[in-house]
């Protein structure tokens, strides 16, 4: 094991399960000291026993002054930020455009896309004052392709994909990297809450002839967010075990 996080502190949204607590386990197992922001209550209790991560934060990341006074609480327990990684997300409703209400979709892109956006404008500040910082934000592969049902989502996560390259290219000048990662389907709370066939359909895209688990996506999020990944910024990281064409 080794300690390329050592005294890095690291923000993970969504952080008390899947993704998010693949990442956290990870980051506090090499050295670093973690914040697990999320909107469960009960989830951030578990994480906390199950997780290195002694600091969790219940934050909707939807709203601009919880995500501030989690980042305000999170720097004065554990010191600045210098790692973001937004996992925080949501399917919502799979249905056609024309059958999809405009509550679902504006629900959709608010926790997906503008909530990305509002944890990462808390911390970009002080990381760019510092000039140093790593952010990794978490997308889709149904940002790049669009998936039948999941217009919402999939615009969401292409609306990630875009801000992260903004952001990228932004932040280059100040030692501060953004980058992106597309998982395709992976073992997770919000994968299981899909229909069974609707995962067979999944795997038989994939040809690896399954989906991922949350520690292999992690594993990936986990050298963006380190300080090897040092000019690479504004990039998209595939994580689809092959289906992706771009």
């Amino acid at each position: 094991m080794t300690d390329r996080f050592a005294n890095r502190v690291a923000v993970v949204t969504g952080g008390a399960s899947g993704i998010g607590l693949a990442v956290a386990n990870q980051i506090a197992a090499e050295g670093g000291r973690v914040a697990l922001w999320d909107l469960d209550a009960g989830r951030l209790k578990d994480a906390r026993d199950d997780s290195g991560a002694a600091y969790v934060h219940a934050v909707d990341v939807t709203d601009a002054s919880g995500v501030g006074e989690a980042h305000a609480a999170t720097v004065e327990e554990l010191g600045p930020v210098d790692v973001l990684v937004t996992s925080a997300g949501i399917i919502g409703p799979m249905r056609p455009v024309g059958e999809l209400s405009y509550e679902d979709w504006r629900r959709i892109n608010a926790v997906n896309l503008e909530g990305t956006f509002l944890c990462c404008t808390a911390v970009v500040p002080a990381m760019r004052e510092r000039g140093y910082g790593r952010i990794a934000t978490v997308a889709s592969i149904a940002g790049k392709e669009g998936v039948p049902g999941g217009a919402a989502y999939g615009a969401s996560k292409a609306g990630v994909i875009s801000l992260t390259k903004t952001l990228g290219k932004e932040l280059a000048p100040f030692g501060v990297t953004v980058n992106t990662i597309t998982p395709g389907p992976t073992e997770t709370a919000m994968v299981n809450d899909v229909p069974a066939e609707a995962i067979e359909m999944m795997k038989r895209l994939v040809p690896m002839g399954r989906i991922a688990a949350a520690r292999e996506i992690g594993e990936v999020i986990c050298f963006m967010v380190s300080e090897a990944c040092s000019f690479t910024t504004g990039a998209v990281f595939d994580a689809s075990g092959g289906r992706a064409n771009y």
